[in-house]
């Protein structure tokens, strides 16, 4: 008998161009998100549908990405196949979709 509990692999499309991405999360976000996955294939439209997507997954994540305005966080960097990306920032199928949280120190 499978297990029912268990998260689907994909999320249902969010949007009308929504798309299959692989999503690579963070290890600090990991830790903040207890049973959160480090990859794993979503479908999406926009990075702020994956965001979104992620956040039915693990309600406040979304809030530790954007801040109010909405905006992607200073800290945190967004790539859609190694390139910078944006909310509005369109994902295209099969894209990798890095999120990364900045280093500092001194």
């Amino acid at each position: 008998m499978p297990n029912e509990t268990a998260p689907p692999p994909t999320s249902p499309p969010t949007g009308s161009n929504a798309t299959q991405v692989r999503v690579v999360l963070p290890g600090p976000l990991l830790r903040l998100f207890p049973g959160s996955e480090r990859e794993l294939v979503v479908s999406a439209g926009t990075v702020a549908e994956l965001l979104d997507v992620l956040d039915a997954r693990w309600p406040g994540m979304r809030d530790r990405l954007c801040d109010s305005r909405p905006a992607i966080r200073k800290h945190i960097n967004i790539f859609v196949d190694g390139t910078s990306a944006e909310l509005e920032s369109p994902l295209p199928p099969g894209a990798e979709v890095f999120i990364l949280t900045a280093m500092s120190g001194g």
